[in-house]
């Protein structure tokens, strides 16, 4: 499971401001969104090739590496593109060395076969080959979206037409992605891409200042990071790791739509989640599955219908199931609701618990706190993945109910 140090070294990620040295929103502009937009990208592009592609790609390996490239990245901080970029090109072995050195003790902890994994990701050319390429225009396609704000915020700074003709040329590379080129003439799916990317700009906890401030779009990387160790644990099959991991990435998507009502409000009427929930569900039928692909309508619905609940398929029907290791093989699509579950509250605790570290508090932040006692002895228990160490040790020095 992911530890307390590694989690909270993912959180710094929301404290790196990118272009920050142009004029920019005042939110959505962090590492952490970067990162999760990215990943939204990647599933994109792989989704497009595993269709209509002809490279050979493998999932786990996209989700493992884009968490390597994100933790090398979270050391790196926002280093300006042309200046990482000359590092790289004269120092690159003896940077990603330092960089897989810092992590050594923290992979120690969970797995040290991924600290392994990490070093070949590194270091090996041909290690994850495809999964790096769709990993990297992923990358450019992300900071694309962030400079065409950032264009038209500063047009006429001296250097930013030379800053859009690097970001396109190094695009360009790409065009032997079958989605890359989807997504610069598929009116739609570019469209879809926009309202997720609009969850940069919805902040967590509205009604409570924090530190760091992270927005809807980081909290689901978080989620979808937090579920991918929850899945290690329980020696997942690939396709359980697949879908819990995207299940995390997508589980609030519905929000683009509803913004974020807070728990305390959908439990103030008696049913009033449940016509929340309607509202939600005929809303994305409505205005989020008409701008993606017919064909992927089904897995979105896996992933948000319900989405907390464990489940598989049986004979092409959805089976509302507990996943006993019988279940766990590609063949029944299990997916552990229960364990998404678990892992959005924990980056909920995570979020109060920081900040009240840093010393902005709130009756809402320490409200937040509470959910700290659903997950302690048994009850932290969730479908063989034990929670309770993680939110202990998130909760060193707090003042816990």
């Amino acid at each position: 499971m992911i530890t307390g140090e590694l989690l909270e070294l993912v959180y710094e990620a929301a404290s790196i401001q990118r272009w920050n040295d142009h004029m920019r929103p005042a939110q959505g502009f962090t590492e952490l969104d970067k990162q999760a937009q990215k990943m939204v990208y990647a599933y994109i592009l792989a989704k497009f090739e595993e269709t209509e592609g002809t490279i050979n790609f493998d999932w786990t390996k996209l989700i493992e590496g884009g968490l390597f490239e994100f933790l090398h990245r979270i050391k790196l901080t926002d280093i300006k593109p042309p200046v990482f970029h000359r590092m790289m090109e004269q120092k690159g072995n003896e940077i990603n060395e330092w960089v897989l050195n810092e992590y050594e003790a923290l992979f120690d902890g969970i797995d040290s076969k991924m600290h392994m994994r990490f070093k070949d990701y590194l270091f090996d050319s041909d290690y994850a080959r495809n999964e790096k390429e769709i990993l990297n225009a992923s990358h450019y396609l992300a900071t694309n979206w962030e400079f065409r704000h950032i264009y038209r915020l500063n047009q006429g700074l001296y250097g930013l037409d030379e800053e859009r003709e690097s970001i396109e040329r190094r695009l360009s590379q790409h065009r032997s992605l079958v989605g890359v080129i989807n997504l610069a003439f598929d009116v739609p799916i570019q469209h879809f891409v926009d309202l997720v990317g609009q969850l940069r700009f919805q902040q967590r906890w509205a009604q409570s200042p924090r530190i760091p401030q992270t927005s809807v779009l980081g909290h689901m990387l978080v989620v979808a990071i937090i579920a991918y160790f929850a899945s290690l644990d329980l020696n997942a099959c690939p396709k359980r790791i697949y879908n819990n991991y995207f299940c995390g990435l997508f589980h609030d998507l519905p929000e683009v739509l509803t913004r974020d009502i807070v728990a305390p409000v959908k439990r103030s009427v008696p049913d009033l989640d449940v016509i929340i929930k309607d509202i939600e569900s005929s809303w994305v039928e409505e205005r989020i599955y008409p701008l993606l692909p017919p064909e992927w309508h089904q897995e979105f619905r896996y992933f948000l219908e319900d989405e907390f609940t464990n489940r598989v398929m049986i004979d092409g029907e959805r089976v509302n199931t507990s996943i006993t290791p019988h279940y766990n093989q590609d063949k029944y699509n299990p997916l552990d609701g229960e364990i998404v579950k678990a892992c959005d509250r924990l980056a909920a605790f995570t979020e109060a618990a920081i900040s009240i570290r840093h010393g902005v508090k709130s009756k809402h932040l320490y409200d937040g706190l509470s959910i700290y006692s659903d997950y302690q002895g048994d009850k932290g228990i969730i479908s063989g993945v034990d929670f309770g160490p993680i939110f202990r040790s998130m909760g060193t020095v707090l003042p816990l109910p």
